[in-house]
């Protein structure tokens, strides 16, 4: 067992020794109980495909190039 401290942005440091077990550059981040669970992502891709519904990402993005787009004007308005 390691013992490690939080720094001020909320980082806390994997053991060289784990991160070479583990070998993974992801790893997903949950708390069960009053506990911290953290796994490796072997695959990123999809992983969090769970997590969005069909249509969803497109609408946000349409939603984000419309308030760029409002943005822009608002900006030339004001020059």
């Amino acid at each position: 067992m390691f013992i490690t401290k939080m720094t001020k942005k909320g980082q806390i440091t994997i053991p060289a020794e784990y991160r070479k077990k583990l070998k993974a550059e992801y790893y997903t981040v949950e708390i069960k109980d009053d506990e911290i669970v953290i796994k490796p992502l072997k695959q990123l891709a999809g992983s969090l495909k769970k997590y969005t519904k069909r249509g969803k990402i497109e609408q946000i993005i349409e939603e984000e190039k419309k308030a760029f787009k409002e943005a822009l004007i608002e900006k030339h308005k004001a020059d």
